[in-house]
């Protein structure tokens, strides 16, 4: 869920771009310091959540679990970690998509059933959460949470009545929506994901044992193996017998979110054995000759656009180089600059390089634009340092349609391509041209067909049908206060 600041702004205080929803790790080793492994799991997943993170440890008869509100490293220290002892560890790092950024929604959920105790951390998003969260009420579930989170730790827990894997199979024959799922109990470590596989799930190997995480760098940062990816519909047991994995929903057309591929993960992760800044550059070469232009420069918007920005450059001749400077240690910020002083907000964490770009005509790369405002302060930014001529080049398909499926956008109202054309988005951000990469050139670059992918903020085409009441009680949520 967005977080509108009081005002209900729609310029400066609020994301203006596609924001992922989790990141969820996982680790059974009984010899292994499991919270310790799963800290730096985290650390490297950061990027796909930073406003709670939390660590779930099993020691064989009861499962811990310790979250806060914060970065990975903001939450936990030494003495946190130390006291998390255990053989099994789950973990979880937060960007609120449905539910307030608040303690009660963070990550993992803790819970209780008939046979012991499970804790869960879950990325992606139900769409029919609301009839789910009616039929647990009724049976007598109380939530403490508004996340979607808890709803599928109440159907596992109201579900298990002969043990957790037969809890989580009925509760995947009822859940709608994208999820990836990583869950401890005493003695088990468990990961499932949706029949479509929109969200991400992998599995790695670290010595004799196993992890889960949504990225490959997740299981790079522990030196762990990669093994593969989890399959869509599938469910993974870890426990001391070992692997075993169990098809649970099949017969359904495989529909990863192509996000994945444009930004959401990191560019040192596989997707599809594809490595992503392979993915990323290749989106740049053909994005060059789809949309060329005379130029002097080639400058990625950091750190997103670099990938695309070096690809472009080496397709095009034209020169790459760095233009602005990020500061990689601006996180998210509720103080908002004044209005008279509105740049501010982009200023902190980019300041352009006026020696390198004055007098120049550059090609700017970045990898979206969702409602332009951002996009309009950068180009604002560069012509103010001296830049002759700026020409937005853009390595994904306009942005027309919202996401349902664990993503954090604007309602379709506020998607600027949604009611402007290429030609008119480009005069709103004030750029000399505006060239969009086709859809054809983006899934080209992943190696794969298009019906592996989701592709439905593109082209409207959602894998999973949208109910109109979870479509609107969205637009809801995303509703400025002083409009409602």
């Amino acid at each position: 869920m967005n977080n509108w600041c009081l005002e209900g702004c729609k310029l400066n205080c609020c994301p203006d771009r596609f924001e992922e929803a989790c990141g969820v790790f996982g680790v059974y080793a009984p010899e292994e310091d499991v919270a310790r492994l799963t800290y730096f799991g985290l650390y490297a997943l950061q990027h796909r959540g930073q406003e709670s993170a939390g660590i779930a440890v099993s020691d064989g008869s009861n499962v811990l679990v310790f979250k806060d509100m914060g970065l990975v490293p903001q939450v936990f220290n030494e003495q946190i970690l130390s006291s998390l002892t255990g053989k099994i560890a789950i973990g979880h790092t937060r960007y609120s998509t449905t539910g307030s950024n608040y303690w009660e929604n963070a990550q993992p959920i803790h819970k209780t059933y008939r046979n012991g105790t499970l804790a869960l951390a879950h990325n992606g998003n139900l769409v029919n959460s609301a009839e789910l969260r009616k039929m647990l009420t009724r049976n007598g579930n109380k939530f403490r949470s508004t996340s979607d989170s808890e709803i599928i730790a109440g159907l596992i827990a109201d579900f298990s009545k002969k043990n957790v894997e037969d809890g989580i199979r009925k509760t995947m024959g009822l859940l709608k929506g994208g999820y990836s799922v990583a869950v401890v109990t005493e003695d088990k470590l468990i990961g499932f994901r949706d029949p479509y596989g929109i969200r991400p799930l992998c599995l790695g190997k670290l010595g004799s044992n196993y992890v889960i995480s949504s990225e490959t760098c997740g299981l790079d940062i522990i030196g762990a193996e990669f093994l593969r990816d989890i399959e869509p519909g599938e469910m993974v047991v870890i426990d001391e017998k070992g692997l075993s994995s169990e098809k649970v929903v099949s017969g359904i057309k495989p529909a990863l979110c192509i996000f994945e591929f444009v930004y959401f993960a990191r560019p040192d992760s596989l997707l599809y054995g594809k490595l992503l800044h392979n993915a990323r550059n290749k989106m740049g070469r053909i994005l060059a000759k789809e949309y060329p232009a005379d130029a002097d420069l080639v400058v990625p918007v950091p750190d997103s656009g670099i990938s695309a920005a070096v690809g472009y450059a080496q397709s095009s001749g034209i020169p790459f180089g760095e233009g602005m400077i990020k500061n990689r240690y601006v996180g998210r910020t509720f103080i908002q600059p004044a209005q008279s002083s509105r740049q501010i907000g982009v200023r902190m964490k980019l300041n352009p390089l006026k020696e390198v770009i004055k007098g120049k005509r550059l090609v700017v790369v970045d990898d979206s634009i969702v409602r332009g405002n951002t996009s309009k302060q950068i180009v604002s930014l560069l012509r103010e340092a001296g830049a002759k001529e700026v020409h937005m080049r853009v390595s994904s398909p306009p942005i027309k349609y919202p996401c349902y499926y664990g993503i954090d956008t604007a309602n379709e109202e506020e998607l600027i391509a949604s009611h402007k054309s290429a030609k008119e988005v480009g005069e709103f951000i004030g750029t000399d041209s505006l060239g969009y990469l086709s859809l054809g050139g983006l899934v080209a670059s992943t190696g794969k067909s298009q019906e592996m992918f989701c592709t439905a903020c593109f082209d409207g085409m959602y894998p999973i049908e949208i109910p109109e009441k979870y479509k609107l009680s969205k637009e809801m949520l995303e509703t400025p206060v002083k409009n409602r």
